[in-house]
């Protein structure tokens, strides 16, 4: 199936099923997808799939410079994003200067449009990082992946680059004391022969079992809604997310569906 590449620093804006009206911000390379996770459902393609081997991310001040223009235009056409979004081609805090550009980009959103929120989605693989901890307390919106409770099912929904351990990321998530939000991909198909499935009821018991330990702020669900590298996934039916939504709800947390 098709998939693509965000071409520019900063996108957009465009409306997002979770997030409202959102400027988007890519801070891996416009002509190459870097990340810690190479996800059977990704819209940007699986690693090396797509691009130029030689792509570098782009300097701090560069996007600095490029969102700084971009909320100026708005401000002059009268029109204010909902949220910055940081996501794009890959996993935003593999960039080096990734705090640093968190520092700049509320700066930059005092300036110019100080109702919007600073949202960071993110597979929650550099939780290791103090730098990064650190960024993601800093925004509104701190979204981190989890698709399922059971280690297993995440390798192959997920397909971790690095030695991954839901124990290590699940002390990881809790340590943000409930100041984040999970977010979770549901689908179903055929990979390879293997089959794919998020949904069953042993997945989901064991998801809801995290989620009472994480306790989130906020649950966000949904399913594959664009092209995917592989042909065989297909979308979960929302009222099959409704009733996996009022699951969460029963734990005493609040979630959005987006099917």
């Amino acid at each position: 199936m098709s998939v693509f590449l965000f071409d520019e620093i900063v996108f957009g804006p465009v409306k997002s099923r979770r997030l409202g009206i959102s400027l988007g911000v890519n801070l891996l390379p416009v002509n190459k997808k870097i990340c810690s996770f190479d996800c059977i459902y990704c819209e940007c393609g699986l690693n090396g799939q797509l691009g130029d081997k030689r792509g570098e991310m782009p300097t701090r001040e560069a996007v600095k410079a490029a969102l700084d223009k971009k909320l100026k235009a708005m401000g002059q056409e009268g029109v204010k994003p909902d949220v910055i979004t940081f996501a794009g081609n890959g996993e935003p805090t593999l960039h080096p200067e990734f705090k640093a550009v968190i520092d700049d980009t509320i700066a930059l959103r005092n300036a110019h449009c100080p109702a919007a929120r600073i949202a960071v989605l993110s597979n929650a693989s550099r939780l290791d990082r103090p730098d990064v901890v650190e960024a993601l307390n800093k925004v509104d919106d701190n979204i981190l992946k989890l698709d399922a409770g059971i280690e297993t099912t995440i390798q192959q929904l997920d397909q971790p680059n690095y030695p991954f351990s839901l124990e290590k990321t699940l002390d990881q998530l809790c340590a943000f004391k409930g100041r984040l939000i999970i977010q979770t991909m549901f689908v179903l198909g055929e990979v390879d022969g293997q089959i794919i499935d998020n949904t069953g009821d042993a997945d989901i018991q064991a998801w809801l079992s995290v989620l009472k330990r994480i306790q989130p702020r906020k649950v966000m669900i949904y399913t594959i809604e664009r092209d995917t590298p592989h042909q065989g996934l297909r979308k979960v039916a929302i009222e099959q997310l409704k009733a996996i939504a009022a699951r969460v709800e029963a734990l005493g947390l609040e979630v959005s569906v987006s099917g």
